[in-house]
């Protein structure tokens, strides 16, 4: 397990080095990003994750969130096909089998799981319905919530040999460890890596669980905002759909998340800008590494 000084930096040379895959034909080439997530009080959530997705490259976006906000998703997103799923009466995604959902996991490219959902319990049955219904070598990013359900079942995704991505916060990898992550976020990340056997993106500290790390180290205080992380959530999922392996994907968006940040800082200071500002910022900030 790698420690903080083994962790490499992750710089424009490094990305460089570890070119992006360059899909090449129509949108189908660039993959399909399915968002699962919302609820009645946050599809914003579902938004930011999707529209990232496809800031980041994903060709087809697909959108599914609690049924109360389909409508207005659908406006908002033009882009994306949306779907409305069964709600609790608490507003949230009702982890039950649906049968149009069941379609759009098994045919995904990449499965983004979390952004905005609330009640554990729920999750976890999504989190279930997920797995068992994606393919098996389908490439899942989990955030918010769906960390939560996952540290209730560490050895879920143990053994399934399936690319993974993790992006908790501090207090999500402290669930999932069990315990305070402590100062030490490269160790913690790799600690995570390889007790859940996925990939980890912890506040620009990344590692893989076969014990190779790396640190993204010009991130500021801007990124703290809400939505943030839905943003780097479909961000990553994008990266996915284009080909990316799990690891360089981790990589290359930890570093555009943050570059993408210090891009907006211009205009709006270090701590003014909305997550919403970074989608326009994707784009160049991947075209100029």
């Amino acid at each position: 397990m790698p420690n903080r000084s083994e962790a490499r930096v992750i710089t424009a040379g490094l990305l460089r080095d570890w070119a992006l895959p360059v899909p090449a034909g129509g949108k189908e080439s660039r993959g399909t990003v399915l968002v699962v997530g919302g609820s009645r009080f946050t599809p914003g959530a579902v938004l930011l994750a999707g529209v990232a997705a496809l800031r980041a490259g994903a060709g087809v976006l697909q959108l599914a969130a609690a049924e109360s906000t389909a409508a207005a998703l659908s406006i908002q997103v033009p882009e994306a096909l949306v779907v409305g799923l069964p709600e609790t009466a608490g507003g949230a995604v009702a982890g039950r089998s649906d049968d149009q959902l069941g379609e759009l996991l098994a045919d995904a490219d990449v499965v983004a799981l979390g952004p905005g959902l609330k009640e554990i319990d729920e999750t976890r049955r999504l989190l279930h319905l997920v797995l068992d219904t994606a393919g098996p070598r389908t490439p899942l990013v989990l955030d918010a919530y769906a960390l939560g359900a996952l540290s209730h079942e560490p050895d879920l995704l143990v053994g399934s040999g399936r690319p993974v991505v993790l992006t908790p916060n501090v207090t999500e990898a402290g669930h999932l460890l069990g315990r305070d992550p402590g100062e030490d976020l490269d160790a913690a990340a790799a600690e995570l890596a390889n007790r859940y056997e996925a990939v980890v993106s912890l506040y620009g500290h990344v590692a893989a669980p076969d014990g190779r790390g790396w640190r993204e180290e010009s991130g500021d205080a801007g990124l703290g905002t809400s939505g943030s992380g839905d943003v780097l959530a479909g961000l990553l999922a994008g990266l996915l759909s284009r080909g990316a392996e799990p690891a360089q994907a981790a990589c290359w968006g930890a570093f555009a998340h943050a570059v993408s940040g210090q891009r907006l800082v211009p205009r709006y200071g270090r701590i003014g800008f909305l997550a919403r500002e970074l989608l326009d910022e994707i784009p160049q900030t991947l075209a100029t590494i």
